[in-house]
C-alpha cells in the first residue's frame, strides 16, 4: 500500500469512494457473465477486493485519526503561546498603572514646567523625567509588541482550530467509507459460506476459483498460513467440539480471509464434506503434508505444485465448525490421525506463531 504524502485525505476518500462505487451491485452476473445469481468465481474474487479495500480504508481512517490528534496537539500549543502572551501584556499593563499612579503622586499633577520651578533639584528632576520617558517608551514598545503577538497567535489559533475541524469532517467520511466496505464485506462472506455450505451438503467440490495471487517473492520458504490471525484452539487441547483430541491449531480469521500454502509442496487431496468441510491437503518435499480445513472456496485444484505463501484457499466455517477459523494440521500420512504439533513443527522452519 502507497504511503501518501502531505494532505492525502481528500484524494483517499475520493479512491476509496470510487473503489466503493465501483462494487456496488447493479445485476449479479453468473459464471457466463450473463445476469443472476453470482458465479462463485465472482463472490470469491469479490471478498478478496474487498478486503484489500477495507484494509486501504482502515489505514486511510486511522492515518486521519493520527493527523487529527496532531492537528489538536498543535492548537493546544498555540493556545498555550497565546496565553503566555496574555499574562505578559497583562503583567505589562500593571506596571503602566504603578507608573501611572507614581507619578501622579510625585508630580501632583502640576504641569511639567511648574513643577520645574518648583524644585530643589531642577537638574536632577530633568533627569528623573527623561528616564522616565525613556521607560514609557520602552514600556509601551513591550505592550504593542505584546498585542501584535497576540494577534498573530490567535490568527493562528483560528487557522489550527478551522484545520482541525476540516480533518475531523475528513475523518468522518473515512469512516462512513470504511462501515460501507465492511457491510459490502460481510454480505459477501456470508454468500460465499452459502456456496461453501451447499457443496459441502452435495459432497461435490466446486472446483478452483482463480483469484489474483499475491508477490510472495519476499516470503522464503516457510510462511504462516494466514497472514493477519488469533490462535485459537491448540494441538491436543480437549473439549465437547471433538471426540478425542484437537488434531490441528485453529487460528481465528474471518470468513474469506485468504489461506496459504505454508511451503512448496504439491496438493494431494481437495475434498468437500465430512467433519472439515472443505479441505486441502498438500504433501511437502521433506514427507510431511500440511491440511487447511474448514475452507469456504478453494483456489487449486488436486495435483497442482504450489509454493510459499500461495493463496490455495479462503477460510470458511464449513463442515463441522463453531465458527470462521482455519484448521491447520501438519502430519506424518495424508490422512487423519497422524498429526503432530503444528506450532514446534512450524517454529523448526523459522515461522513463529
Amino acid at each position: 500500500m502507497r504511503s501518501p504524502r502531505r494532505h492525502p485525505l481528500l484524494v483517499s476518500v475520493l479512491l476509496c469512494a470510487a473503489a466503493v462505487l465501483a462494487l456496488l451491485p447493479t445485476a449479479a452476473e453468473g459464471d457466463d457473465g450473463q445476469p443472476g445469481a453470482p458465479g462463485d468465481a465472482a463472490i470469491s474474487a469479490q471478498v478478496a477486493r474487498l478486503y484489500e479495500d477495507a484494509a486501504v480504508a482502515t489505514q486511510q481512517y486511522e492515518m486521519g485519526r493520527l493527523e487529527a490528534e496532531a492537528q489538536r496537539a498543535r492548537a493546544e500549543r498555540f493556545e498555550a503561546l497565546l496565553a503566555r502572551a496574555r499574562r505578559r501584556v497583562e503583567v505589562l499593563r500593571a506596571d503602566l498603572g504603578l507608573i501611572a499612579r507614581a507619578q501622579y503622586r510625585e508630580g501632583g499633577g502640576l504641569p511639567y514646567t511648574a513643577q520645574m520651578l518648583l524644585s530643589d533639584d531642577p537638574e536632577g528632576m530633568m533627569r528623573g523625567q527623561r528616564a522616565g520617558r525613556q521607560a514609557d517608551l520602552t514600556f509601551s514598545n513591550a505592550v504593542a509588541r505584546g498585542r501584535r503577538a497576540e494577534k498573530r497567535l490567535a490568527v493562528r489559533e483560528a487557522r489550527t482550530a478551522a484545520a482541525w475541524r476540516e480533518l475531523e469532517r475528513r475523518r468522518a467520511e473515512l469512516a462512513e467509507i470504511k462501515r460501507n466496505i465492511q457491510e459490502r464485506l460481510e454480505e459477501a462472506q456470508w454468500m460465499l459460506q452459502g456456496q461453501a455450505d451447499a457443496a459441502v451438503a452435495a459432497g461435490s467440490c466446486r472446483g478452483a476459483v482463480r483469484l489474483d495471487q499475491p508477490d510472495t517473492g519476499s516470503v522464503g520458504d516457510w510462511a504462516a498460513p494466514v497472514e493477519t490471525y488469533e490462535l485459537s484452539a491448540g494441538f491436543g487441547s480437549g473439549g465437547d467440539r471433538w471426540a478425542s483430541r484437537h488434531t490441528g491449531q485453529d487460528f481465528a480469521v474471518p470468513i474469506g480471509t485468504p489461506v496459504r500454502a505454508v511451503g512448496e509442496g504439491h496438493v494431494v487431496k481437495v475434498s468437500c464434506g465430512g467433519a472439515f468441510g472443505i479441505e486441502v491437503v498438500v504433501q511437502h518435499a521433506d514427507g510431511y503434508y500440511t491440511q487447511y480445513a474448514h475452507l469456504a472456496a478453494v483456489t487449486v485444484d488436486q495435483g497442482e505444485r504450489v509454493a510459499p505463501g500461495q493463496w490455495i484457499g479462503q477460510s470458511g466455517t464449513s463442515g463441522n465448525s463453531t465458527g470462521p477459523h482455519l484448521h491447520f494440521e501438519v502430519r506424518v500420512t495424508p490422512e487423519l490421525g497422524s498429526g503432530i504439533d503444528p506450532v514446534p513443527w512450524l517454529l523448526r522452519h523459522g515461522v513463529r506463531l
